[in-house]
This record gives structure tokens, C-alpha cells and sequence, in this order.
């Protein structure tokens, strides 16, 4: 991911600066509201988000507030919770920050305490779902790497005006051990498997149901195969696969069609009395 001169200089310079300041503000053990006070100059100064238009304090959500909330073009497009800088992150925190999110209609939750910082995306299926996206530790990014950099790029007004945290998400998913596992019983790569096993073997005659029980049993866990995030790959695997059976069937059709019109051409014409 290319980082625009500019911007890149922009982080590299608010880390120098602020990685001193939330370091301090660890030792002395700071409390929540100088952590809302330290991320808004993180979010502004390094993230590019401007003070005055782009971060609300506070803001309600059908009765119940978060700490901040980010904006770009005037939408809320992140909802942060933040916690004092020595409390440790939980999960009764994650689901009072995805609550926020959920009740606005945001796809976006950030965690932090200054110095963990996780982002979750929200899923607005039925019960709600928030999924990690990833997760980083301010005190260890180092403004010499591109991987780091990068990382924050993804959360800068820039980069999620440019889909940068969408595009995250999608690349987790595409890799994620749901879909990878559920792949491999797809019968396109079961078939390549006994394809392999038939080189290696050249007398064994084996099937796909037998490679599935070998699968099930031995390779892949029952947590890969069961349960909510599973169930999402599933569904995008089934619906790529009516996709190419679609393409494959309409192929199918206008070959056929064609086959008729040329053998329509190469009848005979019969002379009428």
C-alpha cells in the first residue's frame, strides 16, 4: 500500500512525538479522561483527523454515550471507547463499544486505552456480530517500518476515505482459517486432491467422500466447520459456486445454440416443385 509522501511524514513525526507522551502518561498510571484527551491528539495529529469538525466527545446514541466518535464529510464513520491507559482491554468492553456502533448503524469500533488498540468490524446480522480486524500495541510501532506504517495508514482519514480499513477486512476474511478450511471441501479441490494422490499412487482408487472423512477426522478441527463465522464463509463459497454454475450453464446454452444455427446453414437446400 503506497502512503503518500506527506502523510507518511505526518506519522512518522506524531510518533516521535507522541510515543514519549503516552509512555509517560503509562507510568503515571493516567486516567480516562487524559486518555480521551492524549487519543484526541493522536486521532488529530498523526491520524489526520481535524479537532474541531472531524472528533465529537460524547457522543449519544439512543440514550447512552461513547468517548469519541470520528467523521469524514460529516457521518460518523468510528465510534472509539476508550478506556484509562492502565486498565487492561476485555471483552465487557468490546461489547459496550460494538453497542455503540450497532445502535448508529457504524461499521467500525475502536478499543483502546492509549496504548492497545483494537478495531473490530461491526455485522449487522441477526444477533449482531463484531468481528477483530486487527490489533496493535502504540508503544512498539516503529516509525523505520513500512508494515507499521502501513498499519496506521489504514486507520488515518485518508486511508478509510480510500476503503483502507474495508479492504483489510476483506483480505482477513479471504484468509481467515473459516474459509480456507471450509474451502477444502469444495469439490473442485477434493477433486484436485485425488488427482495428486492418483499421481502418487497410481493404483489407488479413492473417493471424495473418503477424503471428506479423512478431513473431518484428522486435519481440519470441528471449531473450522461449526459456528457463526464458518456459516458466513460457507455462504460465500455456495454463492460463488451458483456464480460459475451460472456462467458455466449460459456457456452451455449459447454454444448449444450456436451448434444449432450451423447446422441450420449446412442443411441442404431442396428445390421447391
Amino acid at each position: 500500500m503506497a502512503i503518500p509522501t506527506k502523510i507518511q511524514s505526518r506519522i512518522v513525526e506524531g510518533l516521535k512525538r507522541f510515543q514519549p507522551i503516552v509512555e509517560a502518561a503509562k507510568i503515571r498510571d493516567a486516567n480516562e479522561s487524559d486518555t480521551v484527551v492524549l487519543l484526541t491528539g493522536i486521532f488529530s495529529e498523526i491520524l489526520g483527523f481535524d479537532k474541531y469538525t472531524d472528533i465529537t466527545t460524547e457522543h449519544s446514541i439512543r440514550g447512552t454515550f461513547c468517548d469519541l466518535a470520528l467523521k469524514i464529510n460529516g457521518n460518523i464513520v468510528i465510534i472509539v471507547e476508550a478506556k484509562a491507559i492502565g486498565i487492561e482491554l476485555k471483552d465487557p468492553h468490546v461489547k459496550q463499544a460494538v453497542d455503540y456502533g450497532a445502535n448508529k448503524g457504524i461499521d467500525w469500533v475502536i478499543l483502546t486505552n492509549g496504548v492497545t488498540w483494537r478495531v473490530y468490524k461491526i455485522l449487522f446480522t441477526k444477533p449482531i456480530q463484531h468481528i477483530p480486524v486487527f490489533q496493535f500495541e502504540f508503544l512498539n510501532i516503529k516509525a523505520k517500518s513500512a508494515d507499521d506504517l502501513e498499519l496506521l495508514y489504514t486507520l488515518c482519514k485518508e486511508g478509510i476515505q480510500k476503503s483502507s480499513l474495508e479492504n483489510i477486512y476483506v483480505q482477513k476474511q479471504a484468509t481467515n482459517k473459516f474459509m480456507i478450511g471450509n474451502l477444502l471441501y469444495t469439490e473442485s479441490v477434493l477433486n484436485s486432491i485425488k488427482k495428486e494422490l492418483k499421481a502418487i499412487y497410481p493404483d489407488l482408487k479413492v473417493t471424495n467422500e473418503e477424503i471428506v472423512k479423512v478431513l473431518q477426522t484428522g486435519v481440519i478441527k470441528r471449531e473450522i466447520t461449526e459456528g457463526e463465522e464458518s456459516d458466513e464463509a460457507k455462504k460465500k463459497i455456495l454463492k460463488t459456486a451458483k456464480k460459475k454454475e451460472k456462467v458455466k450453464a449460459d456457456a452451455s446454452a449459447a454454444s448449444s445454440s450456436t451448434a444449432e444455427v450451423q447446422i441450420s446453414n449446412e442443411l441442404p437446400s431442396v428445390p421447391l416443385d
